[in-house]
């Protein structure tokens, strides 16, 4: 999961840019995740629920949480941690489990989290937290990469096996075993698994509906390991894809190229949007196109920054990003591709980029190309 080193990293690189004159209080699960690698297994019986990091003004952190909690939680980076007696499972709980973490902090905890939207300036604290999850650490490069393997072997599974006669509902239940078994623990796969007959639907969740000759099938899923996350599409025509559909594919390539010429550190999200809206709208395809060019990824989904028109959203080197081109035809179907991208990692310290492909002369940094695909169906 997340490192010891670049946990403590995040958590100085926040009280220096914050400088607060006391102790900061944390309860919201990405704060925890960022700044001490606490992740709770949602897989169990601890899910829903948290622990409180204080971080003070010198950088260390201490963690309460309840002993009812996964090993995982045990495998956070503090320098102090205080397992809090609710529940043994042999005699009676101490009160409420929502409230035994908070009754067991000290004096110094004043009642009020400052990444608790509403409190006392947490706006502040908040903002630059979003500021600084911007830029990917290694770690957390390094924990995406594993997202996205797992994701490829989804991906490979559906090459494989998407057909007609099969329903949305048995392509998600393979993708999801292909992803948990190549990830070697149970992981959460989200996303769309759908038909798209055009603009009336251009994914969803899955459903029982059957998989028919000349479908195109969005299957745009994200793989969740440790909170973070990866996000590919690919579009699978089932069957003989004709020309109507071939040409949204070919147009959706060409706008994903456009738009990788501008995932580089200074440019705008505006500018990266309207790369790739030019290409559609040059192919007569503008109103087909109705949303973002892409999207940042990490421990959201999505997150900043956010590929839209009038974004002045300014690309950061460490930037993990998607871009996906996607276009919606009446009559012909709908059909979304998308990769995802280290921007500047060119620019990055040595060492901060696993070994996972060659950067571009452009700076940037595909973690994979595998999951792209227009394929024929069987």
């Amino acid at each position: 999961m997340l490192d010891a080193t670049w946990c403590s990293r995040r958590r100085k690189r926040l009280v220096d840019a914050l400088k607060p004159p006391g102790t900061l209080w944390f309860d919201q699960a990405d704060s925890l995740r960022y700044l001490a690698g606490f992740h709770v297994d949602p897989f169990s019986l601890g899910s829903g629920y948290g622990g409180v990091l204080a971080v003070h003004p010198d950088g260390t952190a201490e963690l309460w949480h309840d002993d009812r909690l996964p090993d995982s939680a045990a495998d956070c980076h503090v320098d102090q941690r205080h397992e809090v007696h609710w529940y043994n499972g042999r005699t009676p709980p101490v009160g409420l489990r929502a409230l035994a973490v908070v009754n067991a902090l000290p004096k110094g905890f004043l009642g009020q989290f400052c990444d608790h939207p509403g409190s006392p300036g947490a706006d502040r604290v908040i903002s630059e937290l979003a500021r600084l999850r911007r830029a990917k650490d290694p770690d957390e490069i390094a924990l995406i990469v594993r997202c996205c393997r797992a994701g490829e072997a989804g991906h490979a599974w559906g090459r494989e096996n998407i057909h007609a006669g099969m329903t949305e509902t048995q392509v998600y239940a393979g993708v999801q075993q292909a992803c948990t078994l190549a990830a070697g623990e149970a992981v959460i796969v989200y996303g769309d698994f759908a038909v798209s007959p055009g603009p009336s639907r251009g994914g969803g969740p899955p459903t029982d509906r059957v998989l028919k000759p000349g479908d195109l099938f969005i299957l745009d899923f994200s793989v969740v390991i440790g909170g973070y996350r990866s996000d590919f599409t690919a579009t699978w025509c089932v069957g003989h894809a004709n020309p109507h559909q071939a040409r949204l594919y070919e147009t959706a390539c060409q706008a994903m190229t456009a738009a990788e010429a501008m995932l580089v550190p200074g440019n705008t999200a505006h500018a990266v949007h309207q790369a790739m809206k030019q290409v559609f709208t040059d192919a007569g395809l503008g109103d087909a196109f109705p949303h973002h060019a892409g999207h940042g990824l990490g421990l959201g989904h999505p997150e900043g920054p956010f590929f839209v028109p009038g974004s002045q959203e300014v690309l950061v080197a460490g930037d993990l990003v998607t871009l996906e081109p996607g276009a919606y035809v009446d009559g012909v179907g709908g059909l979304r591709i998308e990769r995802n991208y280290l921007v500047g990692a060119d620019r990055l310290p040595a060492g901060a980029v696993p070994e996972v492909g060659l950067p571009s002369a452009t700076g940037l940094l595909t973690l994979t190309r595998h999951a792209l695909g227009f394929e024929t169906g069987r």
